[in-house]
């Protein structure tokens, strides 16, 4: 029989108009009696709520994390329950025997035993760091979308200035544009003094890509795509001012994080934070950290047959992150150890799982930063960038025999040197 871990506790089946919770108390005979109720997800009725779990004396909660409607029940019980968010997958009811208040009794039989694995839930200033840092993130991405439909208008249009300069959105080639924007009858302008000092010489080659056919269409759709980037760019400072705000109470975290090669950027920092928090107690080990960020392998395994193994699809906001910065770390030449690292693992594995194992590195070593509460140790990660000898240089006709001799091997009489 499986142990009762909590004799009062509430499992609630959460939806986006209201929730159904089911108290179960255990008593001493291991006899378990369940009280079923259903509340509205407006403020008034999650307060009712509330009310009613303290006049249960209940205390442990356990609700599935569906979507966003979690999180508004979440934020009335906070206070005074300890609640256990689960993954779906991890608490699903069998199908064709669901109802939402079986699936109610279900979370509470399975939390009454202590079998549901709670999802890390940092505290609200990291919560309210990492929604503000994701949707920079977002943003950052619809800016790099508006310079993909710049670029589009741009060779559609047969000006090519791309093929000639290295970044079409540079100081000299926005000058460029922006003067075919406004004077799109005047095709044989002289570009050369909108030009930086080093790009003087290719002159004549931008003259010639920018020889097209801006059409009224796409000269509209291009200014609507810069004034859309101008205001994305506005909206990011003026995120970023309310981030540094929040963030101000961890700068001494964020500084631990920034003490790692190549990590210079404050706002990389800060999302490291707001993903993981500052509390690393909350994680078992660094392996469970790394496992949790997905960057370690799967254990799947039927029948003696191990199968799939590849990194599961967790962490998707830091996964990335991480790589990001893992690519720009094995650049460093300041710092050659995950470099070697990452040549050493390239060469065996491929470049995609090494740069994976270099972003568990990196992980593993913030873990143990923000733990201790010490700067990235450089002391530690010395190692000779020369390949070492792993095999002996001489072997004697003596050490031959005795190595056959200890495989079983029976050796006869060696005839004598002359």
């Amino acid at each position: 029989m499986l142990k009762i871990v909590y004799p009062i506790c509430c499992g609630i089946d959460v939806h986006k108009k209201f929730v159904v919770a089911t108290v179960g108390t255990t008593n001493k005979s291991g006899v378990t009696s369940y009280q079923t109720k259903r509340f509205s997800t407006f403020t008034e009725d999650l307060q009712h709520l509330l009310e009613w779990l303290k006049s249960q004396s209940c205390i442990n909660v356990c609700m599935e994390s569906t979507g966003k409607y979690w999180i508004p029940v979440f934020n009335i019980l906070e206070d005074y329950c300890d609640i256990v968010v689960a993954n779906p997958k991890y608490v699903k009811g069998i199908r064709g025997k669901k109802t939402d208040k079986k699936d109610s009794i279900w979370l509470c039989d399975l939390h009454k035993h202590g079998l549901v694995p709670g999802s890390f839930i940092p505290p609200l200033a990291i919560r309210q760091i990492r929604d503000l840092m994701r949707y920079r993130y977002k943003l950052i991405n619809f800016k790099s979308s508006e310079k993909n439909r710049i670029q589009n208008s741009l060779t559609v249009s047969n000006i090519m200035i791309s093929s000639v300069v290295s970044d079409t959105f540079g100081v000299s080639s926005m000058k460029i544009i922006n003067h075919i924007l406004q004077n799109p009858e005047d095709k044989y302008f002289d570009v050369t003094p909108m030009l930086h000092k080093s790009m003087k010489d290719k002159a004549e080659a931008i003259t010639k890509s920018i020889n097209g056919n801006l059409t009224k269409p796409q000269a509209e759709k291009m200014r609507i795509c810069f004034n859309h980037f101008d205001d994305i760019e506005t909206n990011i400072a003026d995120l970023e001012c309310v981030i540094l705000d929040l963030a101000k109470p961890f700068m001494s975290q964020i500084k631990l994080i920034m003490s790692l090669p190549s990590i210079k950027n404050i706002f990389t920092a800060i999302a490291i934070i707001g993903e993981i928090g500052i509390d690393m107690s909350v994680f078992h080990s660094s392996k469970h950290l790394c496992s949790w960020a997905g960057l370690t392998p799967q254990n799947n395994e039927s029948a003696g047959k191990k199968k799939s193994v590849r990194v599961s699809r967790a962490g998707v906001y830091i996964k990335p992150l991480l790589v990001q910065c893992a690519n720009a770390v094995i650049k460093n030449k300041d710092f050659d150890y995950f470099r070697i690292r990452y040549q050493q693992i390239k060469k065996r594995r491929g470049h995609k799982k090494a740069i994976i194992a270099i972003a568990h590195m990196l992980l593993n070593c913030i873990y143990h930063m923000l733990e201790k509460n010490e700067p990235f140790n450089y002391d530690l990660y010395k190692i000779d960038s020369k390949p070492k000898q792993t095999y002996a240089p001489q072997i004697t006709e003596e050490m031959a025999v005795c190595y056959l001799q200890t495989l079983g091997y029976q050796i006869p009489d060696m005839p004598s040197s002359a």
